[in-house]
């Protein structure tokens, strides 16, 4: 099985975020690629790759040209300006009750100011821009487009290390720790390529607010999630069992927002009840956004799940039929993180055709 990954996907390694207006030590730290990269290196039958560079164009495919700007030139134009070198965090948010002007189709209007800047795109506190965030997030993007390569090539199964994750990024936005929608530009390019309609299946504890946005008004994926309810959990205003999409994308989208506690069983049944429903929506490739942090020791989640049931979840979702590609999204108990990573592929590669098991 093939493995992609890059050391340049360190270089973002901001030391703080904002959490409920209190700075703490980031979560999303370059630790986490270092604790699966090991994990994987001991794990027989897979092969670690570095990606090549596959250029800017799968990226605006999915993201605003605006957005991709932002990230590349906002260190520079922060520095010069003198701001503060631990990293870039907004003050100021784009809202909606600043007016019709504000209103993200068509674009609002971009302040000149560096500390203004951000707040245009940036939709949360906690995602910390530094000096090697934009490297960082362009080398995530090439990771998840090596995966997806592999699987075209015909790779029953292949996993893209991708940090920072993507899962929370839109077509104009930032945040939840994701600059670029990993997912998003991997599905995307699939299906420039030919290969029909792609499956989505999220089952990180958050919401992929962000993977529903910019498939929204698409019928070429359908995007399936298993979240924390947003009644208590981030991103709070997305996730509803409600949101099913809208035009040619109407029917598409399919959320199930979990109670807190969700164990094993519970997990399973909601899993069978995603890939019932992903069913015939895709044409045999299905793109899995890997969250670990519904572990049940997690700091940032609230379910139960253990070891045994990522092994038993990525048989599950094998089984199901379709090639995989399977990208890293959240996932911050660091002393398990490698373990529960590779749990979830050794299950995966059990029903991959001739495959190891390890």
């Amino acid at each position: 099985m093939h493995a992609f990954h890059t050391p340049l996907q360190g270089g973002h390694d901001p030391g703080f975020e904002l959490v409920s207006g209190r700075r703490v030590p980031a979560y999303e730290v370059p630790a986490r690629a270092a604790v699966i990269t090991a994990a994987l290196a001991a794990e027989p039958g897979i092969t670690l790759e570095e990606p090549g560079q596959t250029g800017l164009e799968p990226i605006l495919r999915v993201h605003d040209p605006g957005l991709v700007r932002y990230l590349e030139t906002a260190w520079d134009e922060w520095t010069r300006a003198g701001l503060p070198a631990d990293g870039i965090v907004p003050d100021t948010f784009l809202h909606p009750g600043f007016g019709p002007h504000a209103a993200r189709a068509g674009g609002a209007p971009e302040p000149r100011a560096p500390d203004g800047r951000v707040g245009r795109w940036c939709f949360d506190s906690a995602t910390v821009l530094v000096k090697g965030s934009w490297p960082a997030a362009r080398a995530a993007a090439d990771v998840a487009l090596a995966a997806a390569g592999a699987v075209l090539d015909g790779d029953p199964l292949a996993y893209g290390l991708c940090r920072p994750p993507g899962h929370h990024a839109g077509r104009e936005m930032f945040g939840g720790y994701c600059l670029l929608n990993n997912a998003a530009i991997a599905a995307r390019w699939l299906v420039d390529r030919g290969a029909g309609r792609v499956g989505i299946l999220d089952l990180d504890y958050h919401h992929g607010n962000g993977t529903q946005e910019i498939f929204w008004e698409r019928g070429d994926a359908a995007y399936a999630s298993i979240h924390a309810d947003p009644d208590r959990s981030y991103p709070y205003f997305s996730g509803r069992a409600d949101e099913t999409g809208d035009g040619p994308g109407a029917g598409a989208t399919f959320n199930q927002p979990m109670p807190a506690g969700l164990d094993g069983a519970g997990f399973r049944a909601a899993l069978d009840r995603a890939l019932d429903w992903l069913g015939d929506r895709h044409d045999g490739i299905l793109v899995v956004s890997l969250g670990l942090d519904t572990y049940r020791l997690d700091p940032l989640g609230d379910f139960a799940l253990d070891t045994g049931d990522y092994r038993a979840a990525g048989a599950r979702v094998a089984a199901g039929g379709g090639r995989l590609v399977v990208l890293q999204e959240g996932g911050y108990c660091l002393p398990d993180l490698g373990t529960n990573v590779v749990a979830w592929l050794r299950g995966a590669r059990s029903h991959a055709a001739d495959e190891p098991t390890g």
